[in-house]
Formats: structure tokens, sequence, C-alpha cells
């Protein structure tokens, strides 16, 4: 039986005794009806993950004792560092969660000029608080012990200047090679990694792609059509995690 999988953000040893976050055990008591002695698992999102058992429910406090270390491989071989031009609402969690399935290392939300989302310090601070939720509860459902690194949302020439490996641009123009021809010795790119660059709603504009480039940015294609940005990552995610990663 598939056992209901919490993220708590401490350190977890073996024999403790310890509160889940408010939401996780509101859902465990109130949504899933879970009964003391239940068995759970929790995870550190650092690659850590026990076996757990409920010792008690008191309203909205729900202690659980740490069990035995539970070994899970689920991490792909590939690191993917994918660079999301920032889009509205529900097609940004969209990608968050479904990056977070496909295996992805670390996400950069960028800021680029036809970035429809305009936000100040303050909202940026609270998208972010919102963007990680939507990763933990991810992690939970796919069954990842580690957790993808989030970085702040920032402008496109500053995440430019802190990627490395292949770095890839999703450009649909003509005479652009497709994403196979680009990635090569799969061996190579496991130990390099890859940075992928995804435009925003509105696509990039020419500045950014000539900015792109000069960071060493290879455009590729997927395909004749071309694609919404809440679609281009994730396609290129799946082909990449099957073509070097754990989807093949």
């Amino acid at each position: 039986m598939r056992l209901t999988r919490v993220h708590v953000a401490q350190a977890l040893t073996t024999g403790a005794l310890i509160s889940l976050p408010a939401m996780a055990a509101a859902h465990l008591a109130r949504v899933l009806r879970l009964q003391v002695d239940a068995n759970i698992a929790v995870f550190d999102g650092a690659g850590n993950e026990f076996a757990a058992v409920i010792e008690s429910i008191r309203k909205e406090t729900v202690l659980v004792r740490v069990g035995q270390t539970l070994n899970v491989a689920r991490e792909s071989p590939l690191p993917i560092t994918l660079l999301q031009g920032v889009a509205r609402g529900e097609k940004m969690d969209l990608v968050l969660q479904k990056a977070t399935e496909l295996g992805v290392t670390t996400i950069v939300p960028v800021m680029m000029a036809r970035t429809n989302v305009r936000l100040d310090a303050e909202g940026l601070a609270k998208r972010h608080a919102h963007w990680r939720g939507v990763i933990i509860s991810a992690c939970e459902q796919c069954g990842r012990s580690t957790m993808p690194i989030l970085k702040v949302a920032q402008p496109l020439q500053q995440a430019l200047a802190t990627t490395a490996g292949l770095k890839l641009l999703l450009a649909p123009r003509e005479g652009s090679p497709g994403l196979a021809t680009l990635l090569g010795d799969t061996q190579i790119a496991r130990q390099t990694g890859v940075a992928l660059l995804v435009g925003p709603e509105g696509g990039f504009d020419d500045n950014e792609v000539a900015l792109a480039r000069e960071a060493g940015y290879l455009a590729c294609r997927l395909g004749p059509r071309i694609l919404r940005t809440e679609t281009a990552g994730l396609a290129a995610l799946a082909a990449l995690q099957t073509l070097a990663g754990d989807l093949g």
C-alpha cells in the first residue's frame, strides 16, 4: 500500500517525535481521516525520507514518531535547470508542478520584457511562497525526497549569469537544430547538466535572444509547431529525460 508522504522542513532522526505542519496535519486528519497508529512517510526535501507512525491527533496538531530510513532513489541522473519566463496564475503553477514531477533540479522564474505579470517586492515574496508550496505538494505526490531548488524571480540577465553546462534556448525559428542534435553525448550532459531557457507567454524579444546567445545559449526547436509557454518547457523536459535522464 502506498504511504501518504508529508514534507517536514526540519532535520529528521529515527525515534524523534515531531509535529506535522498545520496544512498537512489538517489534510491527514480531516480529508484522509487517518487515525492514530496509521503509517505515513516524512521527508525533509534534502533527500532523506523516513517511515513514521501517527501517535496523536488533537484538533490542529498531529504528532508522529519517526521510524527507520526509507531508501528511495527517484532523482534523475541528468541535472536540469529550468529558466522559466514567469507566466500568469495557474499556468505558472502547472509548469512548476509538472517540472517537479519530471525531475528538474533547479527552477529559476525569470522576468522578461513580455512577461504579463508585474509584481512589486511584496508581491514577488508572496508569489515565491506560493510557488514553493506548489513544489512541495508535487514532491509529496510524485515521490521525490529531494525538492528542486526554487530561485527568486529575477531579470533575464541575472539569471543567465548563474547557469552552466549545456545551455539551450527554446526558439521556434527556422533552421534551429532539434533537441537531440544539440544534446550530443548523454554522459557529458549528465556530468555538466543542462540549462533550459523558456520564454514567457509573449515570447522572447530580439534583445533577449541576443543576450542568451552571448551567454552561450544555443537555439533549438521542438518540432514544427509553436508551443505555449506552459507546454514548451514541459515537453523539452520530457524529451531531455527520455534522451539522457530516467524516462528512457
